[in-house]
């Protein structure tokens, strides 16, 4: 033995067991944290209630080989998008101060690739109950003074719960109940918008109504939440509210002033509450109530709206105010031409109508003037220069100026002028030059309808993928108009997310282009900034190449020395699509270099023998005129890591005070993919502490997969946890190694003051199937009775006759014959001497168990006492055959064990198939049975008993014989 600072790593320990220890998943689900109750499999379901703010805390229990992967769902989504990704796959769901739109359904999957994934649900039910609130509503319309005098009244209570509330209402210390006051009625709780609501109805005001009403919401102490109340004190000045606002409506204002609202209360009794809301969702960030007062510092464009004042005094309806804030703005200016709409031209000539429009956006569009200037001079309407700004035929916030016979004295800049009446905002100039230094017959060379062309060489455009490049459509005209871009192949967004890009130049520019902007590009005039005629456009075809797309990008590939290794590299998709070349290297190591075969889209690159020299990453080139695509394949004699075994039964062992032990288990995974491993190295470390202790762990031979390998730990100290990490080796030197932790856990029944097993839950308490005998026993719930061959045999219910609780039986059926035995083995319990230097007086313990043995071919049940050290079977403490007939029945034992020992149970199969026999609610507790069941006798293993019993058995069978 080698100390390990108190854990101690014995000399190299390997037991095989032959077989696939694979197996697929199974999952259930365990709750801690702070539940207030949790009903187990209500109408098929198990639903958690918590009561809000506590930390929820679920833990998923799984077994399979290899471990499954865990991850928590809940209904109508992910929990991802509730709480932290990082609960999401652990074993153990966590959420601290819960609320209550986090209830629901939560699914715990697990999957390790074998079979179906395994997946258990429970139902999450959070309490909550919110403080009521009391309103006071009347039947008939508002008087004019006293709002209540002689009128009926009806006071509605209203708070939100889970689970739904009671209420009682009290005027003063008196509580009302219906019927206990004529002049009173309580309604029977309702459901609204706003949750469950209790109506009090005062009849008729009578003097003393005029008191303080409570009301009072209970949830009944679930969860331990308190009852909640509240006061209403009820006067004949009581009345709803009214309110007044001190500003005018609409406000217009420029931005940056400085605007307050002020809303005052003009009524109500009790005092009203004053608040404000916006159209905008929520008030502006910058903005400052105080009482009444809103103010609203530099105001902007953004924050206009509507505002509301709102008072509630919780009587009647709250009373709302509201008044429009507008704020002054002018922008968006535009212009276009429109030649003469009587002729089918574009050209605009001389002795034609010429119409000039010019448009901006204004706030409030009321306010909004025009004013038009020939050459700086103001110019007014007349009968060859209309100006217009209220035609229905066009647009708001559009002037017009009409130029009737166009004259060669029309020449010059014609200015639009846009303002707002209140002022403040600064004007909006628009210039249009109608000016030329020639002035050909019949039109003008000065206004020039547009013209779109692509230079030459520029469609279509060649470019590489990552490149910035600039799509060109030469735009002519006077004036020059915007170009619109937009895509012409596909309905598909430009690179800025728009649908259109405007240009003032002609020029599209793309920075970074990618292979998804191949396609057809369209530039097209806009009305805007130009003549108002039928739109110019042309195309313009972006060809983006990029280098090949080849698969697999990175590869892993695990080989033993001697064997043949084939790496494969596909080209996926390339542009241009022409492959010229590929070429293979190793660690930079130029290894073959050809071209590729039109035929064909993938290389290959065989090693017929891996030597120690050919382990490295190895990389293959595909090249095309944009660049190359690039395959690597990691070559390495890594072994894969191995799987620890979780499902091992009682792994856990202790027979000294202060230390226990653990039987650590694996399997390898693909142990034949590489060469043979040849050791384990095992490192331990003690939960918290920074230093391993490691060791070999010798493999003599080959084992195959699914081999289960055992390796004993002991010395650990109680409780400590400890970290094991287990990395195989080959020749070619460590795998991957796999990490788990070993975590102490108090036995079962560390007293043995009582323990009681009824089978509900899959541990069956740390039984053992024996693995020496013929077969095993099944845990089951409901009737075992197959009605096609066996309809005469097993219970109908587990002991308490329920049809949904647990018990363990063995299935006679075949396969099994006459004879077959099948053993449940407990788990160890430690006796305590009362004298440390021996047990000369043993003490005694009570055996007892629930046993079903109906049907014609019953065979034998017997419990054994199995001591530590024990090498020789003794005979049964308790033992019975035959048909009991279809009832569950108890027997109880004494024992008096010396060391440490275990209880078997022990079935025996009869001569046919109707023989099960069932078992359920195994006892253990200190001292001598009392009251043992009179139809049973059993007692410690001596020759009379024995003798005793095989007398009532001869007789037992002779009589069934004779039935």
């Amino acid at each position: 033995m080698v100390n390990l600072s108190g854990v101690v790593l014995p000399s190299p320990l390997r037991q095989r067991q032959q077989g696939q220890r694979t197996t697929p998943p199974s999952v259930r689900i365990v709750h801690s944290g702070h539940a207030c109750n949790v009903e187990e499999e209500r109408h098929a379901e198990r639903v958690y209630t918590i009561r809000e703010g506590e930390t929820l805390e679920l833990s998923c229990l799984v077994t399979g080989h290899p471990r499954p992967q865990i991850r928590w769902t809940k209904t109508a989504g992910s929990v991802s998008d509730r709480f932290q990704d990082s609960s999401v796959f652990n074993e153990t769901l966590h959420i601290a101060k819960i609320l209550r739109t986090q209830g629901g359904r939560y699914y715990c999957k697990a999957e390790n690739g074998l079979g179906s994934p395994a997946i258990k649900s429970i139902r999450v039910d959070v309490y909550y109950l919110d403080d009521p609130v009391v309103t006071v509503h009347q039947s008939i319309g508002e008087a004019k003074e006293q709002f209540y005098y002689e009128r009926t009244v009806f006071l509605r209570c209203v708070a939100n719960s889970n689970p739904p509330v009671r209420y009682s209402w009290h005027r003063g210390r008196e509580v009302l109940t219906q019927g206990s006051d004529k002049g009173v009625e309580i309604y029977e709780p309702f459901f609204t918008q706003q949750g469950e609501t209790k109506i009090l109805k005062l009849k008729n005001l009578r003097p003393q109504d005029y008191a303080n009403y409570s009301c009072v919401a209970s949830v009944r102490n679930v969860c331990g939440i308190p009852d909640r109340s509240v006061i209403f004190r009820l006067t004949n000045k009581t009345a709803s509210p009214s309110i007044k606002l001190l500003v005018e409506d609409p406000i217009v204002v420029n931005p940056g002033q400085t605007v307050s609202l002020v809303c005052i209360t003009t009524g109500g009794e009790p005092p009203p509450l004053l608040a404000w809301i916006s159209s905008n969702d929520s008030l502006p960030q910058r903005s400052v109530v105080k009482g009444g007062t809103l103010t609203l510092p530099a105001i902007t464009s953004d924050e206009a709206g509507v505002y509301s004042c709102v008072a509630s005094n919780n009587v009647g309806n709250p009373a709302k105010k509201s008044t429009t804030i507008v704020v002054r703005a002018l922008k968006k200016g535009r212009f276009w031409i429109t030649p003469d709409p009587y002729h089918n031209d574009d050209n605009i000539q001389i002795g034609r109508e010429v119409k000039i429009s010019c448009q901006v956006e204004a706030t409030p569009p009321e306010e909004l003037t025009f004013s038009w200037l020939k050459n700086g001079r103001a110019l007014r309407s007349s009968e060859r220069m209309v100006i217009t700004q209220t035609d229905p035929d066009i647009s708001p916030g559009t002037t017009n100026l009409d130029i009737i016979d166009l004259k060669f004295t029309d020449f010059g800049t014609y200015t639009c002028v846009a303002a707002l009446k209140g002022g403040g905002i600064p004007e909006i100039s628009i210039d249009v030059n109608i000016s030329s230094t020639t002035v050909p017959p019949l039109f003008f060379s000065f206004l020039v309808p547009p013209n779109l062309t692509v230079p030459r060489g520029k469609s279509p455009l060649v470019a590489r993928e990552g490149d910035t490049v600039e799509l060109e459509c030469l735009v002519s005209g006077k004036p020059k108009p915007i170009i619109l871009w937009s895509r012409a192949d596909k309905e598909a967004p430009m690179p800025d997310g728009g649908m259109q890009m405007e240009s003032y130049d002609g020029v599209l520019r793309i920075v970074n282009v990618s292979r998804e902007m191949t396609g057809s590009y369209r530039c097209q005039t806009s009305q805007y900034n130009g003549f108002n005629v039928k739109p110019r456009e042309a195309v313009v075809e972006l060809i983006v190449q990029y280098p090949p797309t080849v698969e697999p990008v990175h590869m892993e590939t695990r080989q033993g020395l001697g064997r043949p290794v084939v790496m494969t590299c596909r080209v996926l998709r390339a542009h241009p699509s022409r492959v010229l070349r590929f070429e293979w290297l190793l660690s930079n190591r130029l290894l073959h270099a050809g071209a590729f075969d039109a035929q064909r889209d993938e290389t290959e690159y065989t090693i017929r023998s891996l030597n120690r020299d050919g382990w490295g990453e190895y990389t293959c080139n595909v090249i095309n005129e944009a660049g190359a695509g690039k395959c690597t394949f990691q070559v390495t004699g890594k072994a894969y890591p191995a799987e620890f075994y979780y499902d091992t039964y009682s792994p856990l062992w202790q027979n000294r005070p202060r230390v226990y032990g653990f039987k650590l288990q694996w399997t390898q995974m693909n142990p034949n993919a590489v060469d043979r491993i040849v050791a384990y190295r095992l490192g331990i470390r003690q939960m918290g502490l920074q230093r391993w202790w490691e060791q070999e762990i010798p493999v003599v031979g080959a084992f195959s997969k699914g081999e289960l390998m055992t390796h004993n730990l002991t010395e650990l100290i109680k409780p400590e946890s400890y970290e094991v990490r287990l990395t195989p080796i080959t020749r070619f030197g460590e795998g991957d190694s796999t990490i788990r932790i070993v975590t102490y856990t108090a036995p079962v029944n560390p007293h043995l003051r009582e323990f009681h097993c009824s089978f509900e839950e899959e541990t069956i308490c740390m039984f053992t199937q024996d693995k020496n005998d013929d077969f095993d026993w099944t845990r089951h719930s409901a009737s075992t009775r197959d009605t096609k061959y066996t309809p005469n045999t097993g219970p109908s219910g587990d002991r308490t006759d329920s049809k949904q609780g647990f018990y363990m039986y063995i299935e006679t059926s075949r396969p099994r014959k006459d004879g077959d035995q099948a053993r449940l083995i407990s788990p160890f319990f430690n006796v305590a001497p009362k004298n440390p230097y021996g047990i000369n007086n043993p003490p005694a313990y009570c055996f007892g168990f629930f046993y079903h043995m109906y049907g014609k071919h019953i065979g034998t049940l017997n419990a054994h006492l199995k001591q530590k050290g024990q090498t020789a079977s003794e005979a049964p403490v308790w033992s019975l055959n035959g048909n009991q007939n279809d009832r569950w029945k108890q027997a109880k034992v004494s024992i008096r064990p010396t060391a440490s020992f275990q209880v078997v149970l022990e079935g025996i199969r009869g001569p046919g198939i109707e023989g099960d026999i069932a078992i359920d609610d195994v006892t253990l507790e200190e001292g001598e049975c009392r009251d043992p069941p009179p139809n049973l006798s059993a007692k410690a293993p001596s020759m009379s008993s024995h003798i005793w019993l095989l007398c009532i058995t001869v007789v037992m069978t002779l009589l069934e014989g004779q039935r």
